[in-house]
């Protein structure tokens, strides 16, 4: 039995993806947070601690990331759904290169394996990718959100 591949629109009607008010606080917490979960993937790097870095660095995406739907006015339920939110929001415009969302996909995709595949180990470069990754990836949400406080205004 083959799995259903979700969209921007199965998310909001399974309720993945809801509508909230829109948070311009919120959006800047969950950036700084993004921004400690890359500290916290860069010392994890350093000490060698691979695995945990690759976590972080997803963890820093995923906020980096959601600050947009906090922005917009959403609110997910499912890590999947938001790279659909970007994907229908973002890339469909012309916004936001899909490379973004690819990667975002990759890392979950890998954070999930490292949680819960008992094989699961990694090596530098794959945390060093992932940290060099989610520093770019973090900085191309910034520069998005910040062009949506421009636009908001």
């Amino acid at each position: 039995m083959a799995l259903k591949v979700f969209d921007f629109e199965d998310c909001v009607r399974e309720g993945l993806l809801r509508r909230v008010p829109p948070s311009p606080n919120n959006a800047d917490y969950s950036m700084t947070t993004a921004c400690k979960w890359l500290k916290e993937a860069e010392k994890d790097f350093e000490s060698g601690a691979f695995n945990s870095s690759i976590l972080a660095s997803y963890l820093a995406m995923f906020h980096a990331a959601r600050a947009l739907l906090f922005f917009d006015g959403f609110r997910e339920k499912s890590h999947y759904c938001i790279a659909r939110y970007l994907d229908e929001k973002y890339a469909k415009s012309g916004a936001l290169e899909k490379r973004w969302i690819e990667l975002l996909d990759h890392y979950r995709e890998m954070r999930h394996s490292s949680q819960y595949d008992i094989n699961f180990f990694t090596n530098r470069q794959e945390a060093e990718n992932a940290l060099k990754n989610a520093k770019k990836f973090t900085d191309e949400m910034k520069i998005l959100l910040e062009k949506r406080r421009r636009n908001s205004n």
